[in-house]
């Protein structure tokens, strides 16, 4: 084994800025200094080992001037001193002096001290030489009667891994720690024993557990916690072991211990399928998501019932703990809320929807009330999007829902009440039924609009959807209630001159003005009568939107109008009062065309807006049948064929996921009975405490196994050249925030290479961790120098330097050999995820780095290309398939990634074919990038340009 292999126990922070003493100094501080200045001088010579110094010299010096004192940091710092210093010779034979160091270990073991004994025990369990160990067995042995619990417990840790290490040197460990665990009372005691057995000796930990069931609720948790190991352990190898165990398990689920709870949960899940066992262990786990503070714990246990949830058998049983689980959207975390909504919406059926519709309702209006938070806003969009898809999927509910929705129409969150509006336009359209109740609501809150967005929306579904002459009569009180005294242009130079006599504002619009010929208007809005103010927020909203400059909106209302007053004259016979409508509409559209044209709006209009409101007057001025059929017929069919669209592309992904979860039983698929079942077969199954534990440590061994592509080799980078006297080549481990590098350093000279070091450095937002301790290689020979890197966020990282050594025998300066760069791939951090096409736009308009890459490929195929970048990038298209389906020449898609550090990516794809330049000229565009940071920005161009052009293999 070579010295980079050791494993290193003892972590210590060495201060990098400190000269190295002399080891001349070092002795004489440990040879005559006093107490302080030998704890100073043995910190030193622990750190100069640490960094690869020998130091032999000092050996004896520390055996003979610092091992006999008594001061308790002396103590602590030799054992760390003892654990890595080298004690054996270059042959491997045990040095001599460590004869002295064990009789020191046996005084220690024997102290009075329950302090210096525990910490000796501690430190017995890393040695790992047999011959200093075997003098100090019948001291360790004495240990397990000490008084005190600290040196009971190490003493067992001790012995668990002497007899795991060196089982000749107690053979009887097993046998003994039975009888210890027996006469223990203390819990932490119980605990390591209890542990030990069952990976020393599991018959015996079974025997002692057979024993003491029916008192595992009295235990203390850290044992509770080994027994549900136990337990687990013993089922998975022996299924028919569960029947004895499974009560056992039902009784811990109700400790006290949140850790227990949730472990015992799990193991009642594997243990068990059935609906009781299913229905217990996902009620605790909802108890531990409701009464843990932290929102890391919830999420993980949300995760755990969403794993329920995926099997199919289980969903029917969570589906009746839908009203538990939605206790959870009390936690004030939006990430934990969001993961609620999402598991209460996939477990959502016909017999608790009204019930969660309910629950929903009361959240949404609560959310009214709760002072601004800056999650609230976010958390309502949730709300509202969760009660979309409960009445898109059961439509009896959108009566219910609706009502309360629309009054967030008004909201000063514009994310929200956009949310509302698509809901309401899919509502109005889908459901015939609804059409009266939504229109009264949308005219009791028009006029309280604050966003012009949210404005123009509404406007939009009055114009379409308003069939009796009643509701036209009302949009159009409405509109004119909103846009305030006709003309506007005069009636605002009115004000400005009127404002020094506010007396004599009242007689400037008299109300017959506002009277047509059949009386329908009769009260004048008291928004236009009531005295001016400076102030804007005194407007009526659609006058403020309009002198504020945004005449989009303009255009919107004269469609509307024309909509409404095509309608009413197909509606109403009298041609008087067809006339007085029309009128009516034409005046306002030709009063909002000579406010554009003025200086008054803060811009002028567009000529877009003045084409569309132009074109509106023409038609109504006609009024034929054809303009009839396309402003009312044809863009109700638009919005029927894209709702159309978006419930297909839905129930497409609803069927790929069912797909993904429904497992395909085959009809000659032998049957597993659970009473036939070898135990060996049983092992077959994955070990859930095993991979909790790979998952712990970072460990991605088992994915890199199923997929062969994956394999060591392709990640594997030449570092020197084949002809360098030290050739090295490393292997780039990625796992999440940390990078492994595993390098192989070979000596291909006939000489031997002293304090061979391995330089690095890094360039980006990495950070080396530690430094490789040097070796000594003999001629020809290998080794692995393991170096481990920190990252800190997604952008393009570069590890590079250089090989450095000694050659024994000659006098020359160091040598070095100078390494090939490592670039760590991007690509390892990032993960395709979904957003929504409002959130894509909005973060596209925040980010402020953008990259923009052109276009420079082999690939003659729109579609090809953009698969292609997809798979270099791992990004996802958000564009849908139907977007893209077809061939005109050109595209355009938009991509989005996310990276484990939880950065943002998003990228437009913009290409063409070039026709003009014959079929098989490649795809020219662009491809521009934004993210929040300049690195990610710039790390992902850098990928796109690399792998632009597909290699041929």
């Amino acid at each position: 084994m070579t010295a980079a292999e050791n494993v290193c126990y003892t972590l210590i922070n060495v201060p990098m800025d400190s000269e190295p003493p002399s080891e001349i100094s070092l002795k004489n501080d440990l040879e005559k200094g006093d107490v302080k200045l030998k704890t100073e001088a043995l910190k030193k010579v622990i750190i100069m080992i640490l960094n690869g110094e020998k130091l032999p010299g000092l050996l004896m010096t520390i055996i003979r001037f610092v091992l006999p004192l008594q001061d308790h940091t002396i103590k602590k710092l030799l054992l760390v001193f003892w654990e890595i210093v080298p004690k054996t010779t270059p042959d491997g034979r045990l040095l001599q002096e460590m004869i002295l160091v064990c009789d020191a270990y046996r005084k220690d073991l024997q102290h009075p001290n329950e302090f210096i004994r525990g910490s000796t025990l501690r430190f017995l369990c890393k040695l790992k030489e047999a011959e200093l160990l075997e003098p100090l067995m019948p001291a360790i042995r004495a240990c397990l009667e000490h008084r005190h619990s600290y040196v009971r417990r190490n003493a067992v840790l001790a012995i668990y891994t002497i007899y795991r290490n060196f089982e000749h040197l107690i053979p009887d460990a097993p046998e003994l720690i039975h009888d210890f665990l027996v006469n223990e009372k203390d819990a932490s005691c119980k605990r390591n024993a209890f542990m030990m057995l069952i990976h020393a000796d599991q018959d015996r930990a079974l025997d002692y557990l057979s024993t003491c069931i029916d008192q595992v609720q009295t235990f203390g948790d850290i044992l509770q916690l080994v027994i549900v190991e136990l337990i687990y352990k013993v089922c998975h190898a022996n299924p028919s072991e569960r029947a004895r165990f499974i009560r056992c398990i039902y009784n811990l689920l109700q400790s006290s211990s949140p850790a227990v709870k949730y472990e015992a949960a799990g193991t009642l899940v594997t243990l068990s399928s059935a609906p009781t066992a299913i229905k217990a262990a996902a009620q605790c786990y909802i108890d531990l998501i409701i009464k843990e503070s932290d929102n890391n714990v919830k999420l993980i246990v949300l995760d755990r019932l969403i794993e329920l949830k995926e099997h199919p058998s289980h969903e029917r049983v969570l589906q009746d703990l839908v009203m538990d689980i939605l206790r959870v959207l009390n936690t004030p975390d939006l990430e934990v809320r969001k993961k609620t909504l999402q598991l209460s919406l996939d477990l959502v059926s016909s017999r608790n929807v009204e019930e969660l519709v309910v629950v929903l309702k009361k959240e949404v209006i609560k959310t009214n009330n709760v002072t601004e938070h800056e999650d609230t806003d976010k958390y309502r969009q949730l709300l509202v999007r969760t009660l979309h898809s409960c009445s898109v999927r059961f439509p009896d509910m959108a009566a219910n829902v609706i009502p309360v929705l629309m009054e967030f129409l008004s909201d000063n969150n514009e994310a929200a009440a956009a949310d509302v509006l698509e809901f309401v336009r899919e509502a109005i359209q889908r459901f015939d039924n609804l059409r009266p109740l939504i229109v009264e609501k949308m005219l009791e809150v028009f006029h309280a609009i604050k966003s012009v967005k949210i404005y123009r929306g509404a406007l939009w579904i009055l114009g379409e959807y308003c069939s009796t002459k009643e509701d036209i009569q009302s949009v159009m009180t409405e509109v004119r209630r909103s846009l305030g005294e006709v003309p506007i242009v005069e009636s605002e130079i009115k004000k400005e001159a009127g404002e020094l006599k506010p007396e004599e504002e009242v007689s400037v619009c008299p109300t017959q003005n506002l009277l047509t010929d059949m009386g329908i208007y009769v009260t004048q809005s008291p928004l236009s009568s009531s005295q001016p103010s400076k102030k804007e927020d005194d407007r009526p909203p659609l006058r403020g939107f309009l002198l504020d400059g945004d005449f989009f909106v303009a255009a919107s209302l004269a469609t509307t109008l024309t909509k409404i007053a095509l309608r009413y004259v197909s509606l109403v016979q009298e041609k008087k009062k067809q006339n007085s409508f029309i009128a009516e509409a034409m005046l306002l559209m030709a009063t909002i065309l000579h406010l554009g044209k003025s200086s008054l709006p803060k811009k002028p209009i567009t000529d877009d807006d003045v084409d569309r409101i132009s074109l509106c007057l023409k038609v109504l001025s006609e009024c034929s049948p054809l303009m009839n059929d396309i402003f009312n017929k044809e863009c109700r069919q638009s919005l029927s064929h894209m709702l159309s669209a978006k419930l297909e592309e839905e129930k497409l992904s609803q069927k790929k996921e069912s797909e993904k979860r429904n497992v395909t039983v085959q009809p000659d698929d032998p049957i597993s009975f659970m009473q036939l079942t070898a135990k060996n077969e049983m092992n077959s199954k994955e070990d859930q405490f095993q991979l909790s534990l790979l998952a712990a440590m970072g460990n991605t061994q088992r994915k890199e196994a199923a997929d062969p592509l994956a394999s060591k080799l392709n990640k594997v980078t030449q570092l020197t050249g084949f002809s360098d006297p030290v050739y090295a080549e490393a292997y780039v481990h990625v796992n999440q925030y940390d990078i492994v590098l595993d390098v192989l350093v070979v000596n291909q000279t006939s000489d031997t290479l002293q304090n061979c070091t391995l330089e690095l450095a890094t360039l980006g937002d990495l950070k080396l961790v530690e430094k490789p301790s040097p070796l000594t290689l003999a001629p020809h020979d290998f080794a692995n120098i393991k170096a481990n890197v920190k990252v800190a966020s997604t952008e393009n990282g570069i590890i590079f330097g250089n090989i450095v050594y000694d050659v024994s025998g000659a006098a020359s300066d160091r040598n070095c050999v100078v390494l090939s760069d490592i670039h760590i791939d991007i690509m390892d951090y990032i993960q395709p995820a979904s957003c929504t096409d409002a959130e894509f736009r909005q973060m596209w308009a925040e980010f402020e780095w953008e990259n923009k890459v052109t276009v420079n490929t082999n690939i003659i195929d729109l579609n090809e290309y953009l698969q292609h970048i997809l798979k270099s990038t791992n990004m996802k298209c958000l564009t849908p398939e139907k977007a893209l389906s077809g061939y005109c020449g050109f595209m355009a898609a938009n991509l989005y990634a996310r990276s484990i550090f939880g950065e943002d990516a998003l990228a437009n794809v913009s290409i063409e074919k070039p026709i003009h330049l014959g079929p098989e000229a490649p795809v020219t565009g662009h491809i521009r990038i934004r993210a929040k940071s300049q690195g990610m920005a710039l790390s992902l161009g850098d990928k796109i340009n690399l792998s632009q052009k597909k290699t041929n293999v």
